[in-house]
């Protein structure tokens, strides 16, 4: 598989109401950007997760694969972890398998670190390849990493995730909006109000893949190993 990606948020909340939106099915789907369903099918207690995620890539077309999921909730440095392997089928599907974890990593100052590192293939051969390097993997790690600020809005501010999504749409047609006028109107202030659209921050409510990390912080044995997939990944099976 290509470069891997990886996303970073810093959380200000408990672990456990963190570990609860990103492990239940139906909390989940609500902030992640990537899905649009997700379901658990039934299996044996202490086995690790099936489940199946499904993917609206047009009105009405649900793009739908398969996964598994394993979690380890409990651990001697008081992180937790989970690992996921997933496939889709569907000629739609720009992904064939793919594979990936969760960490979280609590920090001494109150909160947690909020990290993924994943990895994919991508379909169509050459043509795939080189669509998913110039277009699709810079899309997905943009995706990730704004569905991880839209979670922190809401564990910290209590910003549902819907709400959240307004925000953004509302905030981006705002800034377009002043850039068409601007243009349209040919005021000379134009390109001081096209540059002020695409660099000024968003506003606290709004979420913004800028501030989460895109890369392994730091250097040293402990960066390591938060950005290394944990064992867990090599014993899950392909779904």
């Amino acid at each position: 598989m290509g470069g891997g990606l990886y996303v970073e948020a810093r959380i200000r909340d408990g672990m456990d109401r963190v570990w609860e939106r990103t492990q239940d099915p139906a909390r989940h789907q609500r902030w992640d950007l990537r899905f649009t369903r997700i379901a658990y099918l039934p299996g044996a207690e202490g086995e690790p997760q099936r489940f199946t995620y499904g993917v609206r890539v047009l009105p009405g077309l649900l793009v739908a694969g398969t996964g598994i999921s394993a979690g380890e909730r409990h651990r001697p440095d008081g992180t937790r972890t989970s690992a996921l392997r997933f496939a889709c089928g569907h000629p739609l599907s720009f992904l064939t398998e793919g594979r990936g974890y969760w960490r979280y990593v609590p920090c001494a100052e109150g909160g947690l670190r909020f990290l993924t590192g994943y990895d994919y293939e991508p379909r169509w051969g050459r043509p795939g390849r080189l669509a998913d390097r110039l277009l699709f993997r810079p899309l997905m790690g943009w995706a990730t990493a704004w569905s991880f600020d839209r979670l922190r809005l809401w564990c910290e501010r209590g910003i549902t995730p819907e709400r959240a999504l307004w925000r953004g749409l509302g905030e981006a047609a705002v800034r377009l909006a002043a850039v068409a006028l601007a243009a349209w109107a040919a005021l000379p202030a134009a390109v001081p109000v096209l540059l002020a659209a695409v660099l000024l921050p968003p506003l606290p409510g709004t979420p913004a893949a800028r501030r989460c990390l895109r890369r392994p912080p730091g250097r040293g044995p402990a960066a390591t190993a938060t950005a290394t997939p944990p064992a867990l990944l090599d014993r899950l099976e392909r779904p």
